[in-house]
């Protein structure tokens, strides 16, 4: 098949490109939101091709993958064709909902031209979905290997513009976790974290690193801390558990359905994962043997293989 989908999620869309189709990705001269074209720090096969606007309008198109609320308009105009009459279309919700959440009405809700693909069951559930078609898929990771040493006895964190998004990432519960642990902390815009937190620049380091050297870097850490309030369900606790890493997470959204016993510890209280932080740093054989249960329940959870046959079963209903 030839599948259009813009570039919105680099770690979930380098997962769906390992399939064995033709991947349309737009690409504008300025390279923004809408034509962000193939990634730059992420591997991506040769069947993942940049396609311009102008391109589209003669390109044949299986499936159109929707992502955000605007690519309907976008696609239509693109393509001179409606996303769900005159080409199949699927629309792939990455996030859990915001704002009056029992009260949140899905984009999608009530359209019988579309299947409304939720990455956890958390979103499903919590997402007023109305009557259109629901599927869930969850997440697939490409392996990364059991890199996991923990030489290093601190915790990594890992999440994006972690001051400006605050409560939702758990930020403001990292003064009391570096009392346990120091931390390194991973990702976009996190520099001046420390100075924000008013913690000293040894108790949380900021690291933005491209994704070929965050993996190795994450496995040096004793532990992965995963302090998200609000989610979906964070591509980084999966790698990490995927790295073979124990994790500590606040047990929010679909955490509990990841993190199982024996891999990791889960909790709504601060306190129980400071805890749980400072006995896998005093403990390197338990937080060793906890990653190892963490790597095994991940592969068969969230193994690419997996993955990819339940989208090549959904993508084959909805083109019949």
């Amino acid at each position: 098949m030839n599948i259009l989908l813009w570039h919105v999620h680099g770690s979930w869309t380098t997962a769906f490109v390992q399939g064995p189709h033709t991947y349309l990705v737009p690409v504008t001269p300025d390279r923004g939101p809408d034509g962000l074209g193939r990634a730059r720090t992420f591997t991506w096969p040769d069947s993942v091709r940049e396609v311009t606007p102008a391109e589209l309008a003669d390109a044949p198109v299986d499936l159109v993958v929707l992502q955000r609320p605007h690519e309907w308009e976008l696609a239509e105009r693109w393509l001179g064709r409606r996303p769900g009459r005159d080409v199949p279309a699927v629309y792939l919700e990455h996030n859990a909902p915001d704002g009056d959440v029992p009260r949140t009405r899905h984009p999608c809700a009530d359209r019988q031209d579309v299947t409304l693909v939720h990455v956890t069951h958390f979103n499903r559930l919590f997402w007023d979905n109305g009557a259109t078609r629901t599927e869930v898929i969850e997440h697939g990771i490409v392996d990364p290997g059991h890199l996991y040493t923990g030489v290093l006895p601190r915790a990594a964190v890992v999440t994006n513009e972690p001051v400006r998004r605050g409560r939702h990432t758990g930020t403001d519960l990292l003064p009391e976790l570096a009392r346990a642990a120091p931390l390194d902390v991973f990702g976009m815009r996190t520099q001046g974290i420390a100075r924000h937190l008013g913690l000293p620049e040894e108790r949380c380091r900021a690291f933005e690193l491209p994704q070929r050297r965050l993996h190795p870097a994450m496995a040096e850490r004793r532990v992965y801390l995963h302090p998200v309030r609000w989610t979906s369900l964070g591509l980084s606790l999966l790698e990490a558990m995927h790295l073979g890493m124990p994790v500590v997470a606040l047990a929010a959204t679909e955490a509990a359905e990841a993190v199982l016993p024996g891999t990791g510890v889960l909790s709504t209280r601060p306190e129980v994962l400071a805890r749980a932080v400072a006995h896998y740093l005093a403990e390197p054989q338990a937080a060793a043997e906890d990653g190892a249960r963490a790597r095994q329940a991940a592969l068969e959870r969230y193994g690419l293989k997996r993955f990819l046959a339940d989208w090549e079963r959904l993508m084959t209903e909805v083109r019949s």
